[in-house]
């Protein structure tokens, strides 16, 4: 599209915008919907927010699912996500995945990249700002500092992103801590995930959901998530057949089960016929309050962990949860007032817990009620968007 007259020869960087108060952004992430996990919500969640709000974003990610080097552009509602087709080699991923950055910049002048993750999301978009003369932002997850320091094929990556970013962001305390550590810098930001309280809130069971095989016998303690080692769940299976004894509950994991997920489910189905065991596959967003109206108590055994949304999500509608006293967990709930908080490996403290409060609904009630009132003083989306706004206006 052809320039007005006015503003030929000018610079990309010099025209005028038509709000001198709207950015555009360059979201940089390895996953987005419909690619499941905390990371695509995330990402999705703050990409249409900002929209909302009036600025313009653009996501840049990878996909398996294309012939390599290829990028097929789609429209996510306002947003254009932008996926970039892998290859074999992670080198010739990186340097597609930076061009096609710095080139989709030469049309739509970018005021930010924000890399999600800090190895490789975030160290793409550090390096795709210092190119450009842009500014960057990376917001450390999870796994990407307590996990990832101590690989050492992403460590680098990681160590560039903290080092070469303008602003460093992360969903927790205990993450902000290490990002400083292994940084040195003392500028690095907690900005909270928030969650969408309208659509997560309290409601009535399903009947037609209720009566669904594998969710109609007993009150049912819920995982919802990724099943796999970092979030506990091999000690949950591992404790479960004493919880169901006492309290006749059932077990139900809402969400992906990888490959060594799936063994350990079949082992356990094996071994403990008599616990009945529901898989249920991920749902899309907006179907997630119906199953968390089902679940009697929300249990996160995670070992180690970010901010996980489902966390945010279970006590937005009012579930009562008890979860790990590690990373996010810590920064969301206070310990027998809107949640409970356990050691990770204490498993007679875990099967005390949850049968407590399967066999005192009042209780849980209470934790419930609390657990809604947090979400909503400390944890909204509004909240999240204007942390990060904030940050991008003193940039």
């Amino acid at each position: 599209m052809a320039l007005p007259s006015s503003e030929k020869g000018l610079s990309s960087g010099q025209r005028n915008r038509p709000d001198k108060d709207s950015f555009k952004v360059c979201f940089i992430s390895d996953t987005y919907p419909p690619q499941v996990g905390g990371l695509a919500i995330s990402v999705r969640r703050m990409a249409h927010s900002l929209a909302q709000a009036g600025h313009s974003v653009h996501v840049v990610t990878v996909s398996e699912a294309l012939s390599p080097g290829t990028v097929h552009t789609e429209s996510d509602g306002p947003i254009a996500v932008h996926r970039l087709g892998t290859h074999k080699r992670l080198r010739d991923t990186l340097t597609d995945w930076f061009e096609t950055a710095v080139k989709l910049d030469a049309t739509e002048d970018f005021d930010f990249f924000h890399g999600y993750f800090l190895a490789y999301a975030g160290y793409i978009a550090a390096l795709a700002a210092r190119y450009t003369g842009k500014k960057s932002v990376v917001s450390a997850r999870g796994n990407d500092l307590d996990v990832m320091p101590f690989d050492p094929n992403r460590a680098p990556f990681t160590f560039k992103a903290l080092e070469w970013a303008d602003a460093v962001t992360a969903v927790t305390r205990d993450l902000a801590r290490k990002a400083q550590a292994i940084s040195g810098r003392r500028d690095v930001r907690v900005i909270h995930n928030g969650v969408d309280a309208d659509l997560f809130a309290p409601s009535d069971p399903d009947p037609e959901l209720r009566t669904t095989p594998g969710l109609d016998r007993g009150p049912i303690v819920g995982f919802v998530g990724e099943a796999r080692a970092k979030k506990g769940v091999g000690r949950l299976l591992r404790i479960f057949p004493r919880i169901h004894e006492a309290t006749g509950a059932q077990l139900v994991l809402i969400g992906s089960a990888r490959k060594d997920a799936q063994e350990m489910l079949d082992f356990f189905r094996r071994r403990h016929p008599e616990v009945p065991l529901t898989v249920v596959p991920p749902q899309p967003h907006e179907e997630m309050p119906r199953y968390y109206a089902l679940l009697n108590v929300v249990v996160m055994p995670s070992l180690r962990d970010g901010l996980p949304n489902a966390l945010l999500e279970a006590m937005a509608c009012g579930r009562p949860v008890i979860a790990s006293a590690v990373g996010g967990m810590m920064d969301v709930i206070t310990d027998g007032i809107d949640g409970i908080l356990l050691p990770p490996r204490d498993d007679d403290a875990w099967v005390e817990a949850i049968t407590r409060i399967l066999q005192n609904p009042e209780k849980g009630e209470r934790l419930g009620h609390a657990a809604r009132q947090t979400v909503l003083n400390r944890f909204t989306i509004s909240q999240e968007v204007e942390a990060i706004l904030a940050l991008y206006r003193e940039l």
